[in-house]
């Protein structure tokens, strides 16, 4: 979930994200991040959920993330909708080891009102150190750690990445906690534990098809955890030479009205 949604930097906008306007721009804000990656074959199976596999030694590949969450109103208000974006660096120092750069994150969300906000977010640093190996050993294991900052906030993430190949299966989990300070005087604090879990099978060399789930629960100002909330859907991944395109789309199964009804996610990568 991204962090940063009230933030003052932003930039006002016509009312671009309504009605037949915000399927045509929907389709454009797609194609130009498709398009714009020179399209990685470091296979990415899922898009919430990471994987234990690092970029090899001295590789370098890029990534684009689109996340649209859509929210149904209710009692006669309008649906709203926000599309999350973020672009990314990997590194890998070694064979087991990867740093990446999230050099710029940023969204776009709709208003009641009509009028749409572009925000700058923050960026991030993060770095993957693979234990294990999800073929050859037991259980597949890495470790994750990722420091972000931004206008009046700062971040630390943390991540145990669970992995294990089944032939052309591959099981995947993910626990992660957060620990969030924002404000002028990073006075507000906000912790979440988060869950995913995702299987995946391998139709063929270059098509896979899965399903994911995420948990989510918010625990402000570190006090009370409050609802859980819990989402589910499929994912597809297709791979060729340098390039994978993978899309993930959950439904909200759980009562929690407040969050997101849907959420989908799609990143493509090229390996240079």
């Amino acid at each position: 979930m991204q962090s940063f949604r009230n933030n003052p930097r932003c930039f006002r906008t016509g009312p671009i994200l309504q009605g037949r306007s915000f399927s045509a721009h929907l389709g454009v804000l797609l194609l130009l991040v498709c398009t714009n990656v020179p399209v990685s074959a470091t296979e990415r199976h899922f898009t919430f959920t990471y994987e234990v596999a690092t970029t090899a030694k001295a590789e370098l590949e890029f990534e684009n993330w689109v996340t649209w969450q859509f929210h149904r109103g209710r009692d006669g208000e309008p649906n709203t909708n926000e599309f999350d974006f973020r672009h990314e660096f990997e590194y890998g120092i070694t064979d087991r080891l990867q740093a990446s750069l999230y050099f710029a994150d940023w969204h776009i969300n709709d208003h009641s009102d009509g009028a749409d906000s572009v925000h700058y977010d923050d960026a991030a640093l993060e770095l993957i150190y693979r234990l294990s190996n999800p073929v050859t050993d037991l259980v597949g294991s890495a470790v994750y750690g990722e420091i972000r900052g931004g206008h009046e906030l700062f971040e630390l993430e943390s991540k145990v990445l669970l992995q294990k190949n089944f032939g052309k299966w591959i099981d995947a989990y993910n626990a992660t906690l957060e620990a969030r300070w924002s404000g002028g005087h990073l006075e507000q604090r906000q912790g979440e534990f988060l869950q995913t879990a995702a299987v995946s099978y391998q139709i063929n060399p270059h098509f896979s098809v899965g399903v994911e789930a995420l948990h989510e629960i918010d625990v402000p100002n570190w006090d009370e955890t409050e609802q859980s909330v819990l989402w589910v859907g499929p994912n597809a991944s297709v791979r060729s030479g340098h390039w994978y395109v993978t899309i993930t789309a959950l439904a909200r199964v759980s009562h929690n009205p407040d969050e997101p009804d849907v959420q989908t996610r799609l990143i493509t990568g090229y390996e240079f």
